[in-house]
């Protein structure tokens, strides 16, 4: 009788395989690859992720057919998804007497393992949970010599997720999609998690169209190596110069001080703060995809974590040791020079994974560019972690001349610690020389700068990854999906994010018939939920069904006909790329009787205005402008993504008519 590993995937298999055992066999079969001990009389099977996949009957697929009410308490059946893999699994477990889940340990990994033993599941078939935080050989061999049991709870937990996601998504996205009429590819998706994150954008946006902008002054002097500050602002320029006017022609030091300050080192990575780190290189959803295959080849510890606190058990100076032979030996090296080494601690501690750390040494060669990029984040960060704290000299004078006060400050850095290592924080110096009490100084410009008040910044993927772990949307594995999801949908664009006009359209709408459903209140409620089912507090059949009366009660009270007036004037604007340069009337997005879409003014036949576009990839309206011809930037999405203003790009192709 066998023994059968199940992974999570293919590659993460192949790694575990030849940890384990010495005499590994590659075997496949339609296509599918395996791993295989003689003496151990062992299989090793890698799965792609979830194999089963919810769906509702095939009764309620067509989406103009179904009453939606109805569709909410549809029970849900689960279809076999991986087919191949499927049949393999039931093979190799037929002969096993003993199986070892050994998926990653969180909720989705512990939900793919029960999805598996489902299928395969029998009287007296010995089954055990591999835990682990990174596929390296000592983790692994201590995770199959120490094996535990499969969470069953935690597992349910994320059944309800899916069950209750894809109810609340299926729902809400017919619903919107078919009050607007846009159907098909460019239906309009609603989700639990993704409409309140977009109502955190529409709303910024609203801030900063709505900011007035207040004109203040403020005043400065200027000396031979430094600059001070009068601590007041005035609205009345008369009055600022006024101000200035009463300045003499040098000034006397009130007050001096010199003080040290420690620049504490920053915590361990968890997710939420690597993917705020790493957003200065590449989309959050890409940075992910990078770091989960940087673990399943053995470079990182498990990329899906909420612990900002390593655990005793690991022992930081030898992976710190480990790259004395590397492309980081001199930040190993002032991290080896301390006479101790007492890691930062961040504020959240579990005891499931620990923080993100580097698990093995590797070199430039070995990785991609973007590989490399986050791989060095990692380390970085891990090494800065260890390193001693910063300290800089914080210097701060008062300065007076006829009765008027300025403030000077500089700030110097006396010992560089973490800052040596971790490179991607710089430390500004400001120069402020020391000066003694009573002193004269001679004053080389006096100057009134005037100056506007500013709208709140735009979200980031760093502050919008942030904003939404602070209001529970979303969890530490699914947030930067959510983003991935809100930018492919077309609901919003660049970086800082803006909303687009159908993003507008679609919150303005929720927020009047169904403002619940566009809150992070709601949303956070039924996290919790959800953390109560891994608890163990309550069942996952009882959440979902509190979930879908929920449901009921918006869309029993939304108003189908005022949501579809309010969607198809918001669509309607969302068509307009700008004003005509002829006629002055709106032009828009156009189909022309054979299909061919162009852009047309909607003043024709008084107008024949027109544009060409390309007829290839999805076409989206940006909310930036032109700022030469005052026309929004059109989006398209196909093989490659590119953006262009129509009068620009047209006017291009004109030029190459000539030259050709």
């Amino acid at each position: 009788m066998s023994w059968l590993i199940i992974t999570e995937k293919q590659n993460a298999a192949e790694r575990i395989a030849t940890i384990l055992f010495k005499d590994v066999k590659r075997m496949k079969k339609s296509k599918i690859l395996y791993y295989y001990s003689p003496s151990s009389d062992a299989y090793v099977l890698g799965l792609k992720g979830h194999i089963l996949e919810l769906d509702f009957p095939k009764k309620f697929r067509s989406w103009t057919k179904t009453n939606l009410l109805e569709l909410i308490n549809a029970e849900l059946i689960k279809e076999e998804k991986e087919k191949e893999i499927i049949s393999l699994l039931r093979e190799l477990a037929k002969n096993a007497e003993r199986v070892t889940i050994a998926t990653d340990y969180d909720r989705e990994g512990e939900l793919i393992g029960v999805e598996a033993l489902e299928i395969i599941s029998r009287d007296g078939l010995k089954v055990e949970r591999a835990k682990f935080s990174a596929i390296t050989k000592e983790e692994i061999i201590k995770a199959f010599q120490n094996p535990t049991q499969v969470d069953f709870n935690l597992a349910y937990s994320a059944l309800a997720r899916q069950k209750i996601d894809l109810i609340w998504g299926a729902v809400l996205t017919r619903f919107i999609s078919l009050s607007s009429k846009r159907l098909g590819k460019d239906f309009l998706s609603v989700g639990r998690v993704q409409t309140p994150t977009l109502r955190l954008i529409v709303e910024r946006e609203r801030e900063i169209e709505n900011f007035k902008p207040e004109k203040f002054y403020e005043l400065f002097l200027d000396f031979e190596n430094f600059t001070a500050k009068h601590p007041e602002r005035y609205k009345d320029s008369e009055k600022a110069k006024e101000i200035l006017s009463k300045i003499g022609d040098h000034v006397i030091v009130k007050n001096f001080s010199s003080t040290k300050k420690t620049e504490a080192k920053p915590i361990p990575f968890n997710t939420t703060e690597f993917l705020r780190a790493s957003s200065i290189f590449m989309p959050p959803h890409m940075a992910m995809s990078i770091a989960e295959n940087l673990y399943i080849n053995g470079y990182i510890s498990y990329p899906r974590t909420d612990n900002t606190v390593y655990p005793s058990s690991l022992n930081l100076k030898e992976i710190a040791k480990a790259f004395l032979d590397s492309d980081f030996s001199r930040e190993a090296k002032i991290v080896l020079s301390q006479k101790e080494i007492n890691p930062s601690r961040g504020k959240k501690e579990t005891t499931d994974h620990p923080p993100i750390y580097p698990t093995a040494v590797a070199s430039r060669k070995e990785l991609s560019a973007n590989e490399w990029k986050i791989y060095e984040l990692i380390v970085r960060r891990f090494l800065a972690t260890l390193a001693e704290n910063a300290i800089w000299e914080i210097r701060s004078a008062e300065l007076e001349s006829n009765g008027i006060k300025f403030l000077a400050s500089g700030r110097s850095l006396l010992k560089k610690g973490w800052r040596e290592i971790y490179i991607y924080s710089k430390a500004e110096e400001v120069n402020l020389p020391l000066l003694r009490i009573g002193e004269k100084i001679l004053i080389k410009n006096k100057r009134l700068e005037e100056k506007e008040t500013k709208p709140p910044p735009r979200f980031s993927p760093a502050t919008l990854i942030k904003l939404m772990e602070k209001l529970n949307l979303g969890t530490k594995s699914t947030r930067h999906e959510i983003i991935k999801k809100l930018l492919s949908r077309g609901y919003i664009d660049g970086n800082p994010y803006r909303p687009t006009q159908i993003a507008f359209s679609v919150i303005d709408v929720l927020k009047e018939r169904a403002e619940t459903i566009t809150l992070p209140e709601m949303t956070a409620k039924l996290e919790e939920e959800m953390d109560k089912i891994a608890e163990g507090s309550k069942k996952e059949v009882e959440v979902v069904m509190e979930s879908r009366r929920m449901l009921y009660e918006i869309l029993r009270n939304i108003g189908e006909e005022k949501v579809a007036i309010k969607l198809k004037e918001g669509i309607k604007k969302d068509k307009i790329v700008g004003k005509c340069p002829k006629c002055g009337k709106d032009i828009v997005i156009r189909k022309s009787r054979i299909g061919k879409r162009f852009i047309g003014c909607t003043g024709y036949p008084e107008c024949d205005f027109s544009l060409p576009l390309p007829q290839k990839g999805s076409i989206y309206i940006s909310a930036k402008t032109c700022e030469e011809h005052g026309m929004r930037i059109l989006k398209i999405k196909g093989k490659k993504t590119w953006s262009f203003c129509p009068i620009c790009n047209y006017n291009e192709f004109l030029k190459s008519q000539k030259k050709s």
